[in-house]
């Protein structure tokens, strides 16, 4: 589980991290957010309406789910087990609550990673140049992230993504040792 507050970069370390690790297979979230123009339905997530998730609720059909930044976000079941089940190595990118939940449901499978910016400046400047919020959603980010920050020792391993290439490296070698200690 590699979880983050907002425009820490943690997409795009999982990203590298399925380039430097090829067993690792992805997790493809359910959301009703917008898909943003770089994003393909079915690849970076599952789109769908909110009627659709709250339908999906109502069935039991996620390990977990949240309601993020005015959208909803959720893990199927059927995903997870089936990684269980088939000795398979799942990568999730989740909010801090939704790990906290995984790691709860899946307390001997699972094994939770949280990045953290440099600064809370740093990470506003991330925010400004991704290009993808107004200022008020930055701010709207930037209130939850003290939230998250709180809840950062619940975390198997704590690393900081300072500088991408090395971040993406450290990553890679967590990764690896908790592939070795199966």
């Amino acid at each position: 589980i590699i979880s983050a507050p907002s425009g820490t970069g943690k997409t795009t370390l999982c990203k590298a991290l399925q380039e430097k690790i090829v067993d690792i297979q992805w997790s493809v979230s359910f959301t009703t957010r917008k898909k943003r123009t770089i994003e393909i339905d079915g690849i970076d997530y599952n789109f769908i309406s909110s009627k659709k998730f709250k339908q999906l609720v109502v069935e039991n059909k996620f390990s977990e789910w949240e309601k993020v930044h005015g959208n909803y976000y959720g893990t199927s079941k059927s995903s997870i087990m089936r990684a269980i089940k088939n000795k398979k190595i799942l990568l999730l990118e989740l909010d801090v609550k939704g790990a906290m939940k995984l790691k709860k449901n899946y307390p001997k499978n699972s094994y939770s990673i949280f990045i953290i910016p440099p600064s809370i400046d740093h990470l506003r400047a991330r925010l400004k140049k991704r290009g993808t919020d107004s200022d008020d959603r930055i701010e709207v980010r930037l209130q939850r992230f003290e939230e998250e920050m709180n809840l950062k020792e619940n975390f198997d391993q704590i690393m900081i993504n300072e500088d991408l290439e090395s971040a993406k490296l450290q990553l890679t070698n967590i990764i690896n040792k908790v592939k070795e200690g199966d």
